[in-house]
């Protein structure tokens, strides 16, 4: 079984077994309906790849433009990869009622085909399961609740300075996984489980005061995602393994409570999720975990929906989160493609409200010269790319330290941040003092 929940489905065998399959099944419904029919089989292909993009095309219209259930477009990728399975999907009906029991039969097998291909695909792209246990839930499924034994202990040491920190005592070769609720005592926000990166120096005897990185998803997600997609162990034990077990503990926090809910990380009218991110988690990382009580040393990150999140985190609360990593980030917080239907969802139709809260206008009117921010969007991901380059200059003309780059081969997909992850730690490591 643990054979099988490490089957990778975003490259080998099983990516080029569907590959293949899939293609077959299109060739097997590309042929078939010169042998079904009266019709031309040019014309069952022409009739079932325009009907597809025309279909596709205006799903997507309705999804973005009418019912606001994303407030980007769907990736090309995602769009160009949902045609061979609506397409097949057509050329299966269209054989359907002059076939066979068996011909019928070999239809459909070849429909599914198709859209294993295209499911397949579309997954690849966005990178987020990446194996059958990260599909099936398995491995998070067996990651335990955050144990009394590894909370701040009331009246116990203080973690040590980190600077020339030497462990005492046999590090484990890598970091461990927790999960825990993170309360709204503050906020009266219900939330989805965070989940906790601990260091292997976390566990030394005489434990260091170590950096706090606050971590967001993307949004329809959920804080698993980094541990799927962002493959967040993976990352941080590398940076890790290279700085003597060092790495900041990491919290993945739930600022929405369900997978399709936007609250934009803003208090109003939807729900008051600024005060949540830094009142409560805040509030409850000292509480419970050793870390490094400075917030010189704390720094807040995320994806797309997450990373707009961070950047507002960085520009509204400096004094708690100095320091950002942004991959993928919005211009803006929003909710809907047409930014009225945020403005009045969240402050009802109040455009000033609003705009006084964006990551923008913050820049524009604040200065923040003891704070830093990396920036980082996929290189096939145009829009993105073009977000970066307005946010990192307004990050520059108002004092932050700026970093910003382009992740090779990446578009709006979770290998951006899992991609970028390095450098952008590297850049963390320079600010708190992290030494190889």
């Amino acid at each position: 079984m643990d054979f099988l929940a490490d089957v990778r489905l975003t490259d080998g065998p099983v990516f080029w077994t569907a590959f293949v399959l899939g293609a077959a099944g299109a060739l097997y419904l590309l042929w078939r309906p010169a042998t079904a029919g009266p019709r031309p089989w040019w014309l069952s292909v022409l009739v079932s790849v325009a009907g597809s993009i025309a279909l596709i095309g205006l799903v997507h219209w309705a999804l973005i433009d009418v019912f606001s259930t994303f407030p980007e477009d769907l990736p090309d990728d995602v769009l160009l990869w949902s045609v061979p399975a609506v397409a097949a999907l057509i050329l299966m009906l269209f054989r359907l009622p002059r076939s066979s029991v068996g011909q019928r039969s070999a239809g459909i097998t070849a429909f599914l085909l198709v859209l294993l291909l295209s499911a397949v695909q579309i997954n690849a792209y966005f990178g987020l399961n990446r194996t059958v246990s990260d599909l099936m839930g398995t491995a998070l499924a067996r990651i335990q609740a955050l144990e009394p034994g590894l909370m701040r202990q009331p009246g116990g040491p203080a973690p040590v300075s980190l600077q020339g920190w030497t462990p005492q005592g046999q590090l484990p070769g890598e970091g461990a996984l927790r999960k825990a609720t993170i309360p709204g005592p503050a906020s009266e926000l219900s939330t989805r489980e965070a989940y906790i990166y601990l260091p292997p120096a976390y566990f030394a005897e005489n434990r260091p005061a170590l950096p706090v990185l606050v971590l967001f998803s993307g949004q329809p997600g959920g804080p698993s995602d980094w541990l799927t997609g962002g493959a967040l162990r993976a990352r941080m034990d590398e940076f890790a393994s290279s700085h003597r077990g060092i790495a900041p503990v990491v919290v993945v926090a739930d600022p929405n409570g369900t997978q399709s809910a936007n609250t934009l990380c803003l208090d109003s009218r939807i729900a008051r999720a600024d005060t949540y991110l830094a009142v409560d988690v805040p509030a409850w990382i000292n509480a419970t975990l050793d870390v490094d009580a400075s917030h010189t040393q704390w720094a807040a990150g995320g994806f797309s929906f997450g990373a707009t999140c961070a950047l507002q985190m960085g520009t509204r609360h400096p004094d708690i989160y100095s320091s950002v990593l942004a991959f993928s980030s919005e211009l803006e917080p929003a909710l809907a493609k047409e930014r009225q239907k945020t403005i009045d969802a969240a402050y009802a139709g109040d455009t000033a409200a609003f705009e006084r809260e964006t990551p923008l206008s913050r820049m524009n009117q604040q200065r923040f010269d003891s704070s830093a921010v990396y920036f980082a969007a996929g290189e096939r991901d145009p829009e993105f790319v073009g977000y970066m380059a307005t946010l990192a200059d307004a990050a520059r003309k108002a004092g932050f330290t700026v970093a910003a780059t382009q992740v090779q081969h990446a578009g709006h997909s979770w290998d951006t941040p899992s991609r970028g992850m390095e450098e952008g730690l590297a850049f963390l490591a320079a600010r708190w003092g992290i030494q190889q």
